[in-house]
């Protein structure tokens, strides 16, 4: 939660626009809180860890949320596992499966067979033979190896770290060298994809599930991607499956070929029904306690803030940032913490040489609702920024304005944003609870229009009721279906 020093051309740029490159914020946690201690799924027999997958695993939780607390899930999770273990071709191979509290779709494994689900992804799915589809997958990658091969690359990726932390003197570009390190690693190669999806399906399908609800997850979370399309790249917990998993066309039609030979009566079954009844209720999205957005609001009810982004912005609360892209990229913004002693002026750390180009003499002490603040331009290469400094409590929150143009309306945008600044209310901290899964009932008259205007909280309201409960685009809804949608 340090600030760093940004130099103008390239990394002012990358400041602004690539988020968890180019600076080490962190969340808007207090200093020093932990991670939430993990609730994995309770396994036979005890996993061997080493010190690597130790270390691995507390990153993992910490970017993730930490890990989510719901015995249903686990209950169920747990179950499906061991119907996979038992089918596969190591039944000795031990597992255990942690739920992360985060609302990115993603699943990964570590050498060890430690599993990792997010909640997120768990909502996506429509059905346990999706969700085995993941977990097999998963295990498929343990199975051959997978993991073990990228874990010597990432042995390998921390020789370079050390080249590069050495042999450079601004640890911005420093730390972009490693976000992309390590967004290299986090990829599986093509040919390795295809086999953990082969082994994947087979052990799906020897366990009696229906073989199909890989190539249905995989499309699920492709439709799912693309309603996220111009969201932030480099930030991990924007990561999601189609990221280190691509669900192209191919891999979704080389599943499907592949479920086709395992076809049989026995090897058919979804559990939808359990399986809603165990994510009935998931919180969906972001979790109130770490901030969220709703629409161009950013709230964050346990430090007790809250400001609004400028119309036409869409906002991202990302592990590092909040970020905010005007519609066609001419504009950004970027807010996050920073260490800054009670005794330096807001104006002093302005000029204190963390980020070149700042005009010294357009420096300005200011007030924004009773909260010391400061103000200041500063000049890149091509883009034209706008940077404030307040200070609420015993915090100091950055805003950080980029425009390709500086304008009037660039000006009144970043201006307007400042100012919207301010402490949450009582009520409105109460009323600030997470969004979550709610499984209900078709009714007669009910269509796909109809029950997603019931969806609170999230954009593209229709099109996401169908991506959550699997129907393409044509499809509609039927007397007494179960179907899920978001409320508050």
């Amino acid at each position: 939660m340090t600030g760093r020093r940004l130099s103008a051309a390239p990394a002012l740029v990358c400041a602004a626009l690539t988020l968890a490159a180019c600076g080490n914020v962190g969340r808007f946690e207090q200093v020093g809180a932990p991670p939430a201690a993990a609730a994995p799924v309770k396994p036979s027999r005890v996993v061997q860890q080493t010190p690597a997958t130790e270390r691995e695993h507390e990153r993992i939780l910490s970017t993730y949320g930490g890990a989510y607390d719901d015995p249903k899930l686990e209950a169920l999770i747990s179950k499906t596992v061991e119907r996979l273990v038992a089918a596969s071709d190591r039944p000795d191979q031990t597992y255990k499966v942690t739920i992360l509290n985060s609302g990115a779709v993603n699943a990964f494994a570590l050498p060890t067979g430690q599993l990792y689900v997010t909640r997120g992804l768990i909502a996506l799915a429509s059905d346990t033979s999706e969700l085995s589809s993941v977990l097999s997958h998963e295990m498929a990658h343990v199975l051959a190896k997978h993991a073990a091969m990228r874990e010597d690359q990432a042995r390998q990726a921390a020789v370079v770290t050390r080249v590069v932390t050495d042999m450079s003197t601004d640890p911005d570009l420093t730390a972009l060298a490693l976000a992309k390190t390590k967004l290299t690693m986090a990829s599986f190669s093509r040919q390795q994809e295809f086999e953990a999806d082969g082994i994947g399906v087979g052990i799906a399908a020897r366990a009696h599930f229906d073989p199909f609800g890989a190539s249905r997850f995989l499309t699920a979370m492709e439709r799912n991607a693309a309603l996220k399309v111009g969201r932030t790249a480099l930030d991990p917990r924007a990561q999601d499956f189609t990221s280190s998993h691509p669900a192209t066309p191919e891999r979704i039609n080389n599943a499907q070929t592949t479920a086709r030979q395992y076809t049989s009566p026995e090897n058919s079954e979804r559990d939808r029904e359990t399986y809603l009844a165990a994510i009935d209720n998931i919180v969906y999205g972001e979790d109130p306690s770490e901030g969220f957005v709703r629409g161009r609001r950013f709230l964050h009810p346990k430090l007790g803030f809250t400001f609004t982004a400028p119309d036409n912005f869409t906002l991202d609360n990302t592990a590092q940032a909040v970020i905010g892209v005007r519609e066609g990229g001419s504009q950004a913004m970027r807010f996050d913490v920073v260490r800054v002693p009670a005794e330096q002026s807001l104006g002093d750390y302005l000029n204190s040489g963390w980020m070149e180009g700042v005009e010294k003499s357009s420096t300005e002490d200011l007030s924004i609702n009773g909260f010391p603040a400061a103000s200041a331009t500063a000049h890149g290469e091509q883009w034209q920024f706008k940077v404030y400094a307040l200070r609420f409590g015993s915090d100091v929150y950055r805003f950080i304005f980029a425009a390709k143009q500086k304008s009037t309306e660039s000006e009144r945008n970043a201006r307007e944003t400042v100012n919207s600044f301010r402490r949450l209310t009582l009520e409105e901290i109460q009323a600030a609870r997470p969004l979550r899964i709610k499984v209900i009932n078709v009714q007669p008259g009910d269509t796909v229009e109809s029950l997603s205007h019931r969806m609170a909280g999230v954009d593209h309201p229709a099109e996401r009721f169908r991506v959550l409960n699997g129907l393409d685009a044509h499809a509609q809804v039927k007397p007494r279906d179960r179907v899920k949608i978001v409320v508050d």
